[in-house]
């Protein structure tokens, strides 16, 4: 699809016909500019290429550095039960406010899936019993916690949100190209519909004027009566076929306005492009940016990766589990804000928790060969819907390229149809053909111009598949 060049098809004058002065004239490209800007499949398109994107802004955030500035104040005015140094219990009234502050700086590693802090804390206790005050302040500390052998989201998540940014963005581009194949449908529909009535709008006109021509030619006796009676009884369904395709057309009209966003109750009137590309498409080129471009390969991928992930999580709820936390330090208390920062002292502390399911009733190894065999059915089928990908971009190529010369084809069995017809009415007039021969002059004429709409509505509907198969604008 890379060199385009100009077939023109000379569309005929049923559909300029049918275009009132007041009517919006559309072509193609100018209903599926309208459906990409204000269908509902567009917006909602939008929508959620908007969230994946703050999703995406997320998930780059867990790597960036976090700053808090937090404080949780209380007020304690009750009787509570206190131990004292020699372990009894006495109840003693309290009437006290504990005010905090804290500075921290956080950063999540993403190889070791821990977390790196530094903090600065602050704290006042006000006893109001005793009208005291005391201060506790932390000027520096820097702690590390970590799962030990736990499952580390973050790195696994290196793998799958990028994958997801990248299905959510191609998938947008997809959608697009899948609203404009739709549109090219109703438009489509509709271009059928007005080529219907215009058919039976010039049947209708022709065989009223035949009508005229076999009364006359009745009364000089050179037509029978079954034959005149054959040709009214051809104008009064011809102008039944006239009524059903105005209600056709009025459908179609409605489905189309619906679907391009149109409020107006405004007359549509349809011009098929007369541009098609007459290149051939090269199957492996397409393949090539399908798998590259489209974003089912990615899926596929993202559903192997989020097995593994599963497994990996399985593997890690299965065995021993560690908490690890450190933190090193200054601290220092006073009953003055200015002693509570003088020659702070070293504090340090450090735990470590630990847990091994000695007895689970085979449930942890359980977990792990259920996420195992998801994994294996995973892999197989993201392996079978490739290769059904790979088949069905091809098929199109092939139907597409196929399509092209369906439609020189029809277009030139159309102009032989109209030839014939033209031909066949004249003789008609002149008593030379029978009225056999006539009406199967129109029924070839009219199906062949219906064929041509048909071959042009799935040349089009072909072209923009393909496109969003592959996401090329060549």
């Amino acid at each position: 699809m890379n060199v385009r060049f100009i077939f023109l098809f000379i569309i005929s004058a049923s559909l300029e016909s049918a275009a009132q002065s007041d009517s919006l004239r559309l072509t193609l490209s100018e209903a599926i500019a309208l459906a990409q800007r204000q269908s509902s499949d567009a917006l909602a398109a939008r929508h959620a290429l908007e969230a994946a994107e703050w999703s995406y802004k997320n998930y780059r955030a867990n790597y960036l550095p976090a700053v808090t500035l937090s404080s949780s104040p209380s007020l304690n005015r009750q009787i509570s039960s206190i131990t004292q140094p020699d372990g009894t219990n006495v109840f003693v009234r309290q009437n006290q406010l504990n005010t905090d502050l804290s500075l921290s700086i956080s950063q999540n590693v993403a190889l070791t899936g821990g977390t790196l802090f530094l903090r600065n804390d602050l704290q006042r206790l006000d006893e109001f019993e005793q009208h005291t005050h005391d201060y506790s302040s932390v000027p520096f500390s820097i702690g590390y916690q970590q799962n030990l052998f736990g499952h580390n989201s973050l790195r696994w998540a290196r793998r799958t949100e990028p994958l997801r940014h990248s299905i959510a963005r191609k998938q947008y581009a997809e959608t697009m190209e899948l609203v404009a194949s739709r549109a090219s449908t109703y438009y489509f529909i509709l271009a059928s519909a007005q080529t219907n009535l215009e058919i039976a709008r010039q049947n209708y006109a022709v065989s009223d004027t035949l009508l005229g021509y076999a009364r006359r030619r009745y009364k000089r006796g050179s037509i029978t009566e079954n034959e005149m009676l054959q040709l009214e009884v051809g104008k009064l369904t011809e102008e039944t076929n006239r009524l059903n395709a105005e209600a056709e057309v009025e459908d179609a009209m409605l489905v189309l306005r619906s679907y391009l966003g149109i409020k107006d109750n405004i007359p549509i009137a349809v011009m098929p492009d007369t541009l098609i590309s007459d290149n051939v498409v090269d199957a492996d080129e397409a393949l090539a940016l399908a798998l590259e471009n489209n974003p089912d390969p990615e899926q596929l991928r993202l559903n192997v990766v989020e097995s593994e992930s599963a497994l990996s999580s399985a593997k890690a709820n299965r065995g021993l589990k560690a908490d690890l936390y450190m933190q090193f330090g200054l601290s220092q208390k006073g009953s003055t804000l200015t002693e509570a920062y003088t020659r702070p002292l070293e504090q340090q502390y450090v735990s470590l928790s630990l847990s091994l399911p000695l007895l689970d009733w085979g449930r942890g190894k359980g977990q792990v060969r259920v996420a195992e065999s998801r994994l294996e059915l995973t892999q197989t089928q993201s392996e079978q819907a490739l290769q059904d990908f790979r088949l069905n971009v091809l098929k199109m190529v092939r139907q597409y390229n196929l399509q092209a010369y369906r439609v020189k084809v029809a277009y030139r069995t159309r102009e032989l149809a109209m030839h014939r017809y033209d031909v066949a009415r004249w003789l008609y007039i002149q008593g030379r053909t029978t009225l056999l021969e006539f009406n199967t002059s129109i029924n070839e004429k009219d199906n062949a111009l219906r064929a041509f709409i048909s071959a042009l509505q799935t040349y089009w509907s072909l072209y923009y598949g393909l496109r969003s198969l592959t996401l090329s604008e060549e």
